[in-house]
Formats: C-alpha cells, structure tokens, sequence
C-alpha cells in the first residue's frame, strides 16, 4: 500500500511511497542489530562529534527542513524553522552532557567496591507522530543515541519526507549505517517490528487508542515502553496575574501549531473576578486571528493537518454545541482549498460533551468561570488526562496551591506549558507514563545494572 504525502494547505499530492515489504523490513531490522553491536561500544566522544555534526546541518539547512515540515503538515513556516533549531539544540545539549548523566554512580555498601552502571538496551522502535515531525523524533533520538541505542522510526503515515530526511541527517552526520533508520511501513505491521526478539523496547508519541495498544504489545513480550499521550490541559488565570500576558499567552498557547499540540492550553479556567473582561477580550482576539497560507509571514494559524482530523475537530464541537455548549466564535471549516478550520471558543461545556472529556486537536477552546483557587484545582483535575498545566497568579500561596495540587506531569507558573532539552517531560493518568528529555529521559532506555565487587 502506498504511504501519501499532501499539502494539507492546498490538498494537492505531494508524493507517494510504497510501504515496505517483509524482506525490507528484515533486512533493516538485521542492519539495526548489527549496528547496535559496534554502535554501544563507541566512547561517548565520538558519539558526542556526530550529534554536534547533525546539529550543525539541521542549522545549516534549517530553511529547506522547515519547508518539508510546512508542506507536508501545513506547520506554519516561521514555527518549522524553530522546530529545525531546537532539533539541533537538544542534539548539542545531550552532546554536552549524556557523558555525565549516564557515569557509573558510587553507592556506599559493605563491598570493596559497588556502583551503578548504565548500558544500552539496542535497538528502539520509535513511533512518532505528525505535528511536531522533526522535534518529536529527536527528542527521543538523540538521548537514546547517545546511551548507545539505535533507533528505527515509524513516522506517521502523512510526513513521509520529514521521515526520510530526519535518517539522512544522521547518515550524512556521520552515524554508521544501521544506527539510525526510517521503517515505512503501514499501522498493522508495527506490532510484527514490537514482537521481534531484537526490538528491545519501544516509545510512543501520540494518541491514547494507539498508545494503549503498543503498550499491551510491549508487555505482553516483557519488553519497556515509554508512552507521551494526549493531554487536555488546563490554563488557569487567578485576579493577581499579569491580566495581559496572560491574556496574550492564552490565545498563543490555545492557537501554536493551528490548535495541535498535545500541550496546547485547551481548558481555561478563570477567575470570577477577571471573566467577563478575559473572555471578551479572548473571544474577540481569537475571532481576529489571521488564517491562511503557512508560507505568508503574517499568517497566524496555518491548515489542520489532514482532512481527517478537521472532520475529527468539527463533529467533537458540533456534539458539544448539541449536548448544551454554547459558542461565541468559529465552529466551522472554512470552504475552499486546504483542510482549515476557524478559531473557536466554546462556554457552559457540559461535562459529557466530547470538548470537556476528549482532547480537541485544533484551535478549539473550551472556557470556564471559577470561584476561586480551589475550584480551579477540582475542574482542571477532573479530566482522565494529566499532561501540563499552566497557572497564572502572583500570589505565593496560590502558586504553592497549584504547584502541589495539580495532577500533570508539568506545571508552569505564568509560564506557557512547553518542552525543554534540560527538563523531563511527561504525564500521568492517561496521559501515558515514563519520560523524555533531561537526566531521566537518557536513563529511560538503559540498564541500571548494579556493580557488587567484594
């Protein structure tokens, strides 16, 4: 079966690959093998030359990677530069610190001598998702490349070219050939890649359905799973915050990547003291948001990324309006070329109604007014999700309130949620578990083995 590329602006084909056969996939599972076996032994400063050699072509050639991005996912073009960039910053950062994160750790016992070392695992099956093509598969890459692993990566089946780009960076970098490759293959041949006896573990990005699978997958063959699933998070504003930061921020953090983020702020939650005045001025900013072509300077949300999930947006919002949601702006496609949808903003969401229960994967936001701290802890807790949170207040004992008392895996104070290289990054509840990014992340994929020596 073929594996399509389209400009999700236009909806014009791009490009079309044919999945691989059994004998393709074999043969790159047997190369990743052979790899690992000379690629684990290589000195962390030799691994470290080829990451910073990657990060030096992803900067290089940021403009003609970021293309790729926007034409294929209809990123908007100024966003996939930045995408391009913090590829090659997370390189850098495990470049400069993998050595030290992953060095054999003393532990006082009874022995002569006794520590914990950490060893590579092999090869990582990787499946990774479309809205953040290039940053999600480095964020898991270089860390597990770094520890000595090689990485096969299953991209989702709309970003076929930032696949193929991502392995030929790594190869004209200067990694050996195996350490890091492409699988195109379709949905139902990634549990044969999970089940072989050389996989040895692997890492989702993406939805709750999918990560329930490959995790039951994963398991049932004893084999470790890191999972980074969807979020529904809540982006709370207290009377003491910044009112126009704040403000600004929200539509930011509701709009970055045309709504599609699983980090993006979907649920606000404000204060009854503020919400007349926020949710005037939120509706009304987010009503004159620019919409349009990805490579226009001045565009401010881009398309939705396939049809599909345009489909998937509109009819979450047109049950939520159906089961007593009421709408202020948007809830409708915008006719015409390109899978593009309007800014919406969506009040009294009943807590039945998919815009309450469901992650929206678009710019949909869901409003809320609350009484206090408090109620602002019980709503944004009341989701099965629990990825980040975004809390804005001056107040020190609401800060301490927030910090302690949301279930997320992040909480930023008067900060927009968003993943950095030096911080772990994750959920709990269904939001999956395990995490990338940071000292933990690197150590996700290796062996702690203890060291005992009388």
């Amino acid at each position: 079966m073929a594996i399509t590329s389209i400009n999700p602006a236009t909806g014009e084909k791009l490009k079309e690959f044919s999945a691989f056969d059994d004998n393709e996939i074999e043969k790159r599972l047997k190369r990743a093998d052979r790899a690992f076996a000379h690629h684990r032994r290589e000195p962390f400063v030799k691994r470290a030359q080829l990451l910073m050699a990657a990060a030096s072509l992803l900067e290089q050639e940021k403009e003609e990677l970021a293309r790729t991005i926007t034409l294929e996912m209809g990123k908007l073009f100024r966003d996939a530069v930045d995408e391009i960039m913090k590829c090659a910053r997370v390189c850098r950062f495990y470049a400069e610190n993998a050595e030290r994160f992953l060095g054999d750790e003393a532990a006082q016992t009874n022995a002569a001598r006794s520590y914990v070392r950490y060893e590579p695992l092999g090869p990582v099956l990787a499946i990774m998702p479309w809205n953040f093509p290039f940053w999600q598969v480095f964020r898991f890459a270089t860390p597990a490349l770094m520890a000595g692993n090689v990485g096969l990566l299953k991209h989702a089946a709309n970003v076929p070219q930032c696949a193929l780009a991502i392995e030929e960076i790594f190869r004209r970098a200067g990694f050996d050939e195996g350490i890091f490759q492409t699988l195109l293959i379709e949905a139902e041949e990634v549990e044969k890649v999970i089940v072989d006896v050389r996989v040895k573990a692997v890492t989702l990005t993406g939805s709750e359905r999918a990560g329930s699978a490959v995790a039951s997958v994963a398991a049932r063959e004893i084999k470790k799973s890191v999972l980074e699933l969807g979020g529904s998070d809540a982006f709370i504003v207290m009377p003491s915050a910044d009112f126009e930061t704040a403000l600004s921020t929200a539509i930011k953090a509701r709009t970055i990547n045309s709504g599609q983020s699983c980090i993006a702020a979907k649920r606000f939650l404000i204060a009854d003291k503020i919400y007349d005045e926020f949710l005037q001025q939120f509706v009304e900013r987010m009503r004159k948001l620019k919409i349009g072509d990805p490579f226009d300077e001045t565009t401010e949300i881009g398309p939705l990324a396939t049809e599909q999930i345009l489909l998937g947006v509109h009819n979450q919002v047109q049950k939520s309006i159906a089961a007593g949601a009421k709408l202020l702006t948007g809830g409708n496609r915008i006719h015409g070329r390109g899978y593009f949808y309007e800014p919406t903003v969506l009040v009294d969401v009943p807590s039945d109604s998919p815009a309450y229960r469901e992650e929206v994967f678009g710019p949909v936001a869901s409003v809320f007014r609350v009484r206090d701290a408090d109620e602002a802890v019980e709503i944004a807790n009341g989701t099965s999700f629990g990825l980040g949170a975004s809390a804005w207040t001056n107040d020190r004992a609401e800060q301490e309130l927030f910090t302690s008392e949301l279930e997320a895996g992040m909480v930023f104070i008067n900060a927009m949620v968003a993943s950095d290289p030096r911080l772990p990054f994750g959920g709990v509840k269904r939001s999956g578990f395990g995490r990338e990014l940071g000292a933990m992340g690197i150590r996700e994929f290796v062996n702690a083995k203890t060291i005992w020596i009388s």
